[in-house]
């Protein structure tokens, strides 16, 4: 048994797929299945079922799966941790959607490298479904998201709630009008925002993130929904403007990491996003 072994097992798993394993991992299907077909015999049992839906654990597979991942933290950690100078006596990789290191993340990571100067930090953006897959495989210790799924053995917690408004670079404009772009901020976001707007038509501009949202609007005119901690210095500065009497969404975050880690430094890391959370929703209620 290998590190690529244990890798390309949790690959398939993130997936549910040998294809689209092989294409994350940048390998052959056959390559995948050879790996896979060496671990269990290896193990001396059968790990996956794979029908027209995709590839499901076995039973072993499950319990194997619990021991892979801490087995893939482990090599990896030692793998970082052996290369590290010696200024530092650990690493941690941390990922997170592009909104939430807008300002938020990288005053935390000023923060806490001034509070943990000897930790080797790796950052990360991501969407919800590869921050998941980066700790399944064990790429990511942490990451902050909006949306998280749960996945065995990985801890949800919640950290604080964003204050998603309406923005627009034209007050004179009433709305809405042809120049909304609706950002999709999730499928919470999206049951909430058909519910307060049934009527609404598509949109004639749809994007996957708050930044490419703004950054249209800035250069073309229009309007959109961002977290009100991303729009109130454009607004203070006059870049765009508050739609008045419009709707505000709630849109909460939180962090996900490895439920049973042992990790010193992990857990030093999750304090400080605790106590990042606590001063954000203090901001919140003031």
């Amino acid at each position: 048994m290998d590190m690529d072994q244990i890798r390309t097992f949790l690959g398939v798993v993130a997936n549910n797929s040998f294809v689209e394993a092989a294409n994350r991992l940048h390998v052959t299907q056959s390559t995948v299945s050879a790996r896979i077909q060496r671990l269990e015999a290896y193990l001396g049992v059968t790990l996956f079922v794979r029908d027209r839906s995709g590839a499901q654990l076995t039973l072993s597979g499950q319990r194997f799966f619990r021991h892979a991942k801490s087995l893939l933290l482990t090599l990896e950690q030692a793998r970082h941790d052996i290369k590290l100078p010696n200024r530092f006596q650990a690493s941690i990789s941390v990922g997170a959607r592009i909104a939430l290191w807008d300002e938020l993340l990288p005053r935390w990571i000023g923060e806490l490298r001034t509070l943990a100067p000897d930790i080797c930090i790796r950052s990360e953006i991501g969407f919800e479904d590869d921050l998941i897959r980066g700790l399944i495989e064990g790429r990511l210790d942490v990451s902050m998201m909006y949306t998280p799924q749960q996945s065995s053995g990985l801890q949800i917690e919640y950290l604080f709630d964003e204050t998603l408004v309406l923005v627009t670079t034209d007050l004179d404009k009433p709305w809405p009008n042809e120049d909304y772009i609706y950002v999709d901020w999730g499928p919470a976001f999206y049951e909430l925002h058909n519910n307060y707007y049934p009527s609404m038509e598509r949109p004639p501009q749809v994007v996957n993130i708050g930044w490419l949202g703004v950054q249209l609007i800035i250069s073309n005119g229009g309007s959109c929904f961002i977290p009100a901690r991303i729009a109130n210095p454009l607004i203070h500065n006059q870049t765009i403007y508050l739609v008045p009497d419009s709707k505000q969404f709630r849109l909460p975050a939180y962090m996900v990491f490895q439920q049973d880690s042992d990790s010193i430094v992990l857990h030093q890391v999750l304090e400080s996003l605790r106590s990042l959370a606590v001063i954000e929703r203090h901001k919140i209620k003031n």
